[in-house]
């Protein structure tokens, strides 16, 4: 298993990358255009589970087999950075242009 998971760590990202991006715009559609809670929390919790957690996993997992800072390691490290600083940026101008949209 592990060694599927290496073997296809590009493509896993991308999955991930996608599915978080997907629950992102959903966050923000259940919040403005549906306007309900308990979908955006769903919404809030997927992200999550499809972001985060298991990037920074699959990072981890790769720099401990790899043990060494890979540019696979490097660029989990940088889409965190990215997440944490600018992305937030950006997702408070999704949400302020779903409030206009919606």
């Amino acid at each position: 298993m592990m060694n599927f998971i290496l073997d296809n760590k590009w493509f896993i990202l991308l999955m991930l990358e996608v599915l978080a991006w997907a629950s992102t715009f959903f966050m923000v559609f259940a919040r403005y255009r549906l306007g309900s809670k308990p979908l955006f929390r769903i919404g809030a919790i997927l992200t999550v589970l499809t972001g985060v957690l298991p990037q920074v996993t699959l990072g981890i997992v790769n720099f401990i087999v790899e043990k060494k800072l890979d540019l696979f390691t490097f660029v989990i490290v940088l889409l965190i950075l990215y997440g944490s600083t600018l992305g937030r940026k950006k997702i408070k101008q999704l949400d302020d242009w779903a409030k206009r949209k919606f």
